[in-house]
């Protein structure tokens, strides 16, 4: 018989032992498994970590122009688009639902105030550039015509950020003479 040497035999040099000259075919397969389920794993889960919609300033208004124009009448595409406003924005719906409301002698809630025959956009935008400051920004929406350009104020609340859309401000409630009302 030839003499092979040790690590050929399966021996260790380092501490005598033996070892299994090649693993089961079965535990190189179970641990290819495990990588290429990691691998995908990672993949997956790398191409779901998109940025929400409030995540940057012209996210929020492309979300914000995107959901207007989906409005009509359902009250959970109102609800989306109420979600878009800036806390001050949403306050001033609010005023004015509870105006309507008290008014009427029907409810109705702030989010119903936002209505799509109201909603009209002057020109399809193209761009969108934010320019950031803090928890505030201009989101500048530009069309294909150099005059088609507005800017969007926005602020970042809470979990991300928020169209800041300049509502009039309510006048105050007018009272007929010798009314206690």
């Amino acid at each position: 018989m030839a003499m092979l040497p040790q690590r050929a035999r399966g021996r260790d040099r380092r501490d005598g032992r033996e070892r299994p000259a090649t693993r089961p075919a079965a535990s190189r397969l179970r641990r290819a498994a495990a990588l290429l389920a990691l691998s995908v794993a990672a993949l997956v889960s790398a191409g779901c970590s998109r940025r929400p919609p409030d995540g940057t300033p012209d996210g929020a208004v492309r979300e914000l122009v995107a959901r207007l124009r989906q409005l009509h009448g359902d009250p959970a595409d109102a609800k989306a688009v109420f979600d878009l406003l800036s806390r001050r924005g949403r306050d001033n719906l609010a005023s004015r639902a509870q105006r309507y409301s008290a008014a009427t002698g029907k409810a109705i809630s702030p989010e119903a105030m936002i209505t799509p025959s109201r909603f009209l956009l002057r020109f399809e935008p193209q761009r969108y550039a934010a320019q950031i400051s803090g928890a505030h920004a201009l989101v500048e929406v530009a069309g294909l015509l150099p005059g088609e350009r507005v800017q969007v104020p926005c602020v970042y609340e809470d979990t991300g950020w928020r169209v800041d859309l300049a509502l009039p401000a309510l006048p105050p409630v007018q009272k007929r003479p010798g009314s206690d009302l």
